[in-house]
């Protein structure tokens, strides 16, 4: 396995940038046969922005008509673990009533943040509200949620890279990684 020395520390890549750049295009592919009309595509921030950029313009390719807006949400502030609380950092503009809602986030993990965004979204009256991660993690969830779109599978390891970040750094690497704790 390929290791990068990032800011003093040694990461471990879990998965590099070509094979997230397939997967990211297979799922733009899953998306689009679900036929979302009236789509609304919902990233959550912060950690899921290069996930979401690329799984934007993926979907244009495969001629996914939507419309973006943004929902930033925070569970874990400067921490490593989740507090179990999800605040509401930055609210949607747009309408959400009747509409298709796919909300995009980095990794589902307990679940609480996404389930949270999800019920958020049906009481605002969203016709339908599917979620996509780029990393499922399960080992932890503290909630029944299960994503309708999954990029991978991911160990019970604290990662970074692609968004995702230890007290707001490691979100530029193109790729996400474990940092070697030895």
């Amino acid at each position: 396995m390929k290791t990068s020395r990032e800011n003093g520390h040694s990461i471990r890549v879990l998965f590099d940038d070509a094979v997230i750049a397939e997967r990211v295009a297979q799922m733009a592919g899953e998306i689009a046969a679900a036929r979302l009309d009236n789509l609304l595509v919902i990233p959550i921030l912060k950690g899921s922005f290069m996930f979401a950029a690329d799984l934007l313009r993926a979907l244009h390719r495969a001629s996914v008509k939507l419309e973006v807006d943004f929902l930033s949400l925070s569970s874990y502030r400067a921490g490593t673990v989740s507090s179990g609380q999800v605040e509401i950092v930055r609210d949607v503009e747009s309408q959400v009533d009747g509409r298709n809602v796919v909300l995009i986030d980095d990794i589902l993990e307990s679940g609480r943040t996404l389930a949270f965004a999800k019920d958020l979204m049906a009481a605002r009256g969203a016709a339908s509200v599917n979620t996509c991660v780029l990393l499922n993690k399960p080992g932890k969830r503290a909630t029944d949620l299960e994503a309708e779109f999954v990029g991978f599978e991911c160990p019970d390891l604290f990662v970074v890279g692609y968004g995702m970040d230890m007290a707001h750094s490691f979100r530029e690497l193109p790729y996400v990684g474990v940092i070697d704790q030895s």
